[in-house]
């Protein structure tokens, strides 16, 4: 019969269930992959170049699986608080963002700048990490379209909050949660 455990080392409790499973499956058995999957997802086999190759051993067989993004907790990100009211809030599923509580008028890639850094906190990002997270892989440019968006984000956010994104010099920008004001 086949075995399930979890992937990272800490076994999954009544509180906290662990997320990934690895399933062993015997060579001879026939599995059905949805049964496996949770609601609303879905797979695909994963390209046979992706997989490791083991000498001596059978090739491997695994499966890319497809959740839909509103499966995941939404990722508000509150960062400072004053009088429990978030000064800097994106909320990444209805795509807004308000800075104490004033709505901000953002461009698509200023809002996903903002977002990403949001969501990393103290974080330093160079330029070339948030080109090829924001923009993605396939851009052409470089880093000066950083420096630039970073720019507007920066005059939208207004006087009191632009220097929540401080620049590192020689390096990136990393996001820096405000104090209550």
């Amino acid at each position: 019969m086949a075995t399930t455990r979890p992937l990272s080392s800490v076994p999954a409790t009544a509180t906290a269930p662990a997320r990934q499973r690895l399933r062993a499956v015997d060579p001879d058995e026939v599995i059905d992959v949805p049964d496996f999957l949770p609601p609303g997802a879905t797979w695909l086999p994963a390209p046979q170049h992706t997989l490791p190759a083991l000498p001596g051993q059978p090739p491997m067989i695994g499966y890319l699986v497809l959740v839909p993004a509103d499966r995941h907790t939404p990722a508000a990100a509150p960062a400072g608080e004053a009088d429990g009211d978030p000064l800097v809030r994106v909320d990444t599923v209805q795509r807004t963002a308000a800075v104490a509580g004033r709505p901000l008028d953002l461009t698509y890639l200023e809002f996903e700048l903002l977002a990403h850094l949001v969501a990393h906190p103290h974080r330093v990002h160079t330029r070339d990490q948030l080109v090829g997270t924001v923009w993605g892989y396939g851009h052409v440019g470089d880093g000066r379209t950083v420096d630039v968006h970073i720019a507007r984000l920066r005059r939208k956010l207004g006087a009191e909050y632009r220097d929540t994104i401080q620049t590192v010099r020689r390096v990136g920008y990393k996001y820096v949660p405000p104090t209550g004001r």
